[in-house]
């Protein structure tokens, strides 16, 4: 089916470079390479995102940084003893415009008896003589009040304030530090706290004395009536009530740490002045349930879990309001970065609360989020991935782009800086070309050389034209054929590989030589072999997620040449190659079908592993072995084989190890027969 492609003109919400299912697939290909675990690389891959030349995919990391960047900003902007400060100012609003309410109306009073005569005069006098009276005892009451503000509140709660405007005001004060202080129980309080009347409030202190009384039954091992109490109050908690003892706990334990943390971050001294504050806006009884709710809940559920000190380095001034949600967006912080910090162990977006991630961050974050959940779908939908319950699978169309992917980084490395070999799209047949021509003889492929051809008929009849050419005059192309060859690839799979980290090395080279000959080399054999205790077959498409032997010693070299050995048996006209990956020497062998393992290996190992190694030179099989470490062992052991089989041996490393391998196949697959 044909794909079909939609074009648009480009508006600036588009992603011009948005990673496709190919960018997406090389991401992959890496972790599966080395861990073998295709859950894992889409984990690794949805925390790290994907980023190469086109494509740009924030990952969870990049979400991550995001997220601790805005805390920083917050942290250094706001001071939080800057509340207390504001309380304070808020007071000192509060006398002053008490004093000078008092002073205008004594002026205005004064300025009408001025105006007035006879009985009118002496009664209005008399008024001014009792409200002078009065205003003393106010400045009076004024000037002996309490230096700390939470002291001067609690005198100014009985206080007769003459001026409105000061009496309005010192209700505003003492409704935010209700609210505060009761919205650290419940959020939505807050809004019912304003203006409440004695009545209001004695409803507040029985809910309350409810809440303490539930929470001392769950203490003494009571099933609390959590039913009758969201029966009886569940209005006091919003549109979004808990639906479990358990979910109201956890409710109370957040909003109360968010009241602690803000007391953590301040001063010694602004902490005790804030905490005595909002105690002397509440009446005593109020109070001490609040005290006991803080007490019970300690006991029930530490709320201090939920409770931080915030290291603020700003200057910002903050209402005590402000800095509460502050606070309250500060663990709405925390709770995104536990559940990025999770989704990134499980590789599982589903509980990652995509709305608070773009309350905080942004709608660009939220884009982000939602195109690494839909990285698995874009894979299978693109023909890579394939599910199997709730396992993933690489499709053989993945695999074969994996291997192209590590031949091109290989070949990459190998090639750069020279002109070499590249792909074509059209295969022929006859072999390679060579830059010699040769006149045509009959059963010659028919591949002309055009120039070469007009110049021998002109040569033979003259310039003119037309050119008439002749059978003498073709000149075709010389070819150099190349003979089939068949090739085992053996790769140790032994714990050393793994633990020494040489598996992804020698897996990559498995990859490219996969690809490299299904590619160019299409009527060659070639097989892997994976050896540890046993010697096992590895097919193609099981490449990509095989890995190494974790829990089973052995080195069974023997094993593995004899099974090389029976695969190549019935190629005996061609090149005919071992190929072997090892950073070890042979440490297990076969007594019938059991394998037996000891270290260092014993001389019973290495004849019979040695006697392998004769058999397949007697069949004209040649080993080349690679070796990734240079142990005496190891080197007396390859020289040993090297010498019977007249193989190669090379030490390399296992960042240099795939140019090795596929320089050696194509050099030994070369053979020129016929000019």
């Amino acid at each position: 089916m044909a794909r079909l492609y939609r074009y648009s003109q480009w508006d600036g919400s588009q992603e011009p470079f948005e990673a496709d299912a190919d960018a997406l697939l090389d991401a992959l290909a890496e972790d599966v390479i080395d861990h073998g675990d295709i859950r894992r690389a889409l984990r690794d891959l949805i925390r790290r995102g994907a980023n190469g030349d086109d494509t740009r995919l924030p990952g969870l990391d990049d979400l991550l940084e995001r997220l601790r960047s805005r805390r920083n900003q917050t942290l250094d902007r706001y001071d939080p003893d800057s509340v207390m400060r504001d309380l304070k100012e808020r007071l000192d609003d509060v006398l002053q415009t008490e004093r000078t309410g008092m002073d205008r109306r004594l002026s205005e009073i004064e300025e009408n008896l001025a105006s007035m005569s006879g009985e009118e005069a002496e009664q209005a006098s008399r008024l001014r003589d009792l409200f002078k009276q009065r205003a003393d005892r106010n400045r009076e009451r004024l000037d002996q009040l309490p230096e700390s503000t939470a002291g001067a509140l609690r005198e100014l709660q009985d206080f007769d304030f003459i001026d409105p405007e000061a009496q309005r005001k010192f209700q505003e004060l003492m409704d935010e530090l209700r609210k505060e202080m009761l919205g650290s129980v419940a959020s939505e309080m807050r809004q019912q706290i304003e203006n409440m009347d004695p009545q209001q409030m004695a409803l507040m202190r029985e809910m309350l004395r409810d809440l303490n009384q539930m929470i001392r039954d769950k203490l003494d091992g009571l099933e609390p009536d959590f039913e009758g109490f969201m029966e009886k109050w569940g209005a006091m908690f919003g549109n979004d009530p808990p639906r479990s003892f358990d979910e109201l706990m956890e409710m109370l334990a957040r909003q109360m740490g968010q009241m602690q943390s803000l007391l953590d971050s301040m001063s010694p001294e602004q902490r005790r002045e804030l905490f005595e504050a909002m105690n002397a806006a509440m009446d005593p009884e109020t109070a001490d349930e609040l005290a006991e709710l803080a007490a019970n809940l300690g006991q029930m559920l530490p709320f201090n879990e939920f409770a931080e000190q915030r290291l603020f380095q700003g200057e910002e001034n903050m209402t005590l309001e402000e800095a509460m949600n502050v606070m309250g967006e500060l663990q709405s912080m925390d709770d995104l970065e536990a559940q990025i910090r999770q989704a990134m162990r499980r590789g599982d977006l589903d509980e990652l609360d995509a709305e608070m991630l773009e309350a905080l961050l942004g709608e660009e974050a939220r884009q982000d989020l939602d195109r690494l959940a839909e990285i698995a779908k874009r894979l299978e939908e693109a023909g890579y991935l394939r599910r199997d319950g709730d396992r993933f699978e690489l499709t053989p169309a993945a695999v074969r782009k994996i291997g192209q992917k590590v031949l091109r980084d290989l070949f990459g490395d190998l090639r750069k800086g020279r002109a070499g070999d590249h792909e074509l799209a059209v295969r022929g047949t006859g072999g390679e070309h060579t830059d010699e021509t040769k006149p045509y003889e009959f059963g010659d492929p028919f591949e002309i050389h055009l120039h070469r051809t007009v110049m021998n008929a002109i040569e033979r009849q003259g310039v003119g034209t037309p050119v008439k050419v002749g059978i003498q005059d073709f000149e075709v192309k010389r070819t150099e054929h190349v003979v089939q060859a068949a090739t085992v690839l053996l790769i140790d799979q032994s714990k050393s590989m793994g633990m020494f980290g040489s598996w992804g090395a020698a897996k990559r080279v498995a990859l490219a030589l996969e690809a490299l000959i299904r590619g160019k080399f299409p009527r060659d054999r070639f097989w892997m072999v994976g050896f540890s205790d046993y010697a096992v077959p590895i097919k193609a498409d099981d490449l990509p997620t095989l890995t190494w032997n974790m829990w089973v010693s052995g080195t069974n070299m023997q094993h593995a040449f004899a099974m090389s050995r029976k695969l190549l048996a019935p190629y005996k006209n061609c090149s005919r190659q071992i190929l072997m990956i090892t950073d070890g020497e042979p440490t297990a062998h076969l007594e019938g079908t059991r394998s037996y393992f000891n270290y260092p290996p014993t001389y019973r190992t290495i004849h019979e592993t040695l006697r392998e190694v004769r058999r397949c030179t007697a069949e004209g099989i040649t080993i080349n072995t690679f070796m990734l470490e240079t142990s005496y062992y190891l080197l007396d052991f390859i020289d040993r084989v090297t010498r019977i089989n007249n193989g190669r041996a090379l030490y390399t490393s296992p960042g240099k190890l795939g140019q090795y391998v596929l320089v050696d196949y194509l050099n030994n697959r070369k053979r020129r027969i016929v000019s």
